[in-house]
């Protein structure tokens, strides 16, 4: 019993330096957004692997780095579900466990641990549920220099970068002054090439108003009148400065428990847009039938005609729907969802016309706005706006709320759009295709955000290549560098 109480003491000690690298690692992220902290975060466990002799040292300080990393930066996460919180805090810091131990020791390891990250943050954005990319490596960029090589070949080519500048600071440390000068030479110049990639063109213009209605953060659903929230925007909106061409609603402000076109709410969604004389965007929550429930956003013209829909199609676990329900059920807590929400299928596109011109909105709900491939589809399908409405008033902080507008800067870099978020307590933002935030909201104000936007065409090479080249870059340069550090030994 000593010697096992000892152990656990030692292991628990060792520990502490990858779970404090992780927590650098953390406030590199948003809302504290301390960027240059990520290298620092990668340099330092990286000389911790070269401390971990055995494998099992090496997943352990591999999985207390992602503690120090996930279990921060995912803390809003307990408003939502704290089995959740907890369980993908620990999955996933098993994740950085599994890829610290695939890294070899000795010099090949600098090739080898970026392309590790790499394929876990691929596997993050994928599985379990579909993706929980929550608190990943290119949200610590979004508003810093490298921010700008998303574009070269998406959110994992910036990981990518993120662990190699923590490899220049090793191989510099350890004085290998030709692999750290080439590394960081080679990251000055990816930079660069960064702000001179192709980003798409501009086509003509659209003015738009964006409604937050304001109201009280970290309220659930069930806690809320419905009509409030619904009437709060609609009295918003009266503020809008017409002649404007699209009013833009967040998401499921209009929540009714029947089908909406039988309800009065759509009647008067109707009018508001023939009082705007614009067309309004209207995010809409209803009950379709007594199992499921629908989350989209729907195009009403300037006529009051419902012109387009578009249904959700990447949904919240725990949120919208329950995850094995029949053995959740037995513990879960009452605000889980009674109904699953029913996942939509379409095009993530809505079209409209505006003086005569077709005028086709890539539309990105919420959750949507964290992976890459949902903004890749609208673009690839026409879209020429990206339109992010979300709802993210009952999450305590503001954790959340920033990594959304850190995202919807990643996914604006990386397709060439102006990407807009409508919030009904906020962050409501505008972001121009470089990633900037040209305006945004407070929390719980009521405020409308008006302006004119670009509509563009046109790919970067992000959106032409998808993840695919970087994923399997990863996985031969981190095959070839264990191949490579077994034949040196």
């Amino acid at each position: 019993m000593g010697t096992l109480g000892t152990t656990m003491k030692t292991r628990l000690t060792g520990s502490l330096k990858p779970a404090a690298s992780g927590v650098c690692l953390a406030f590199a992220m948003p809302p504290w957004g301390w960027w240059p902290l990520a290298f620092f975060a990668f340099f330092a466990l990286d000389q911790l692997l070269t401390q971990a002799v055995s494998p099992r040292d090496r997943f352990w300080t591999g999985f207390a780095f992602g503690v120090g990393w996930l279990f921060p930066g995912t803390f809003w996460m307990i408003a939502l579900t704290v089995p959740g919180y907890l369980i993908q805090g620990m999955l996933f810091s098993a994740f950085v466990g599994i890829a610290a131990l695939m890294v070899p020791k000795g010099a090949w390891r600098w090739l080898a641990l970026p392309a590790a990250f790499v394929l876990i943050e691929a596997l993050r954005y994928r599985w379990p549920f579909g993706g929980v990319p929550l608190a990943t490596l290119a949200m610590s960029q979004s508003r810093a220099p490298l921010g700008q090589t998303v574009r070269i070949l998406g959110p994992l080519f910036l990981s990518a970068l993120v662990v190699i500048a923590g490899v220049a600071l090793s191989s510099a440390c350890e004085k290998r002054w030709k692999i750290a000068s080439a590394t960081g030479i080679t990251l000055v110049a990816l930079w660069a090439i960064g702000f001179v990639a192709p980003n798409g063109k501009s086509i003509g213009e659209t003015t738009v108003a964006i409604v937050q209605g304001g109201g009280e953060q970290g309220t659930r659903a069930i806690d809320t009148d419905e009509r409030e929230v619904f009437e709060r925007h609609v009295n918003a909106s009266a503020m809008v400065e017409t002649p404007v061409d699209i009013v833009l609603w967040p998401e499921d402000v209009v929540n009714v428990r029947q089908p909406l076109s039988d309800s009065p709410e759509y009647v008067e969604l109707q009018e508001l847009a023939r009082q705007l004389d614009s067309w309004l965007i209207a995010g809409i929550f209803e009950r379709v039938s007594s199992t499921a429930n629908a989350n989209a956003s729907l195009a009403f013209s300037p006529d009051g005609i419902e012109v387009d829909r578009y249904d959700k199609v990447r949904l919240v676990p725990f949120g919208e729907y329950v995850p094995l329900r029949g053995f959740i059920k037995h513990f879960a807590p009452s605000y889980l969802p009674v109904r699953d929400t029913k996942s939509g299928n379409g095009k993530p596109n809505l079209i409209l016309e505006i003086d005569g011109e077709t005028v086709n909105l890539g539309i990105a709900i919420s959750w949507e706005i964290f992976f890459e491939d949902r903004a890749r589809s609208a673009t690839s399908n026409g879209g020429e706006i990206l339109l992010n409405p979300t709802n993210g008033s009952s999450y305590w902080l503001t954790i959340l709320q920033s990594q959304q507008v850190a995202s919807s800067r990643l996914r604006a870099m990386e397709t060439g759009r102006w990407v807009l978020q409508a919030a009904p307590t906020g962050f409501s933002a505008v972001i121009d295709p470089d990633g900037a935030v040209v305006e945004r909201s407070s929390i719980s104000e009521t405020r409308i955000l008006h302006t004119t936007v670009e509509r563009r065409s046109g790919n970067t090479l992000a959106t032409k290549a998808g993840p695919m080249p970087m994923i399997l870059l990863a996985g031969f340069a981190l095959i070839g560098a264990n191949v490579q550090a077994r034949r040196r030994r």
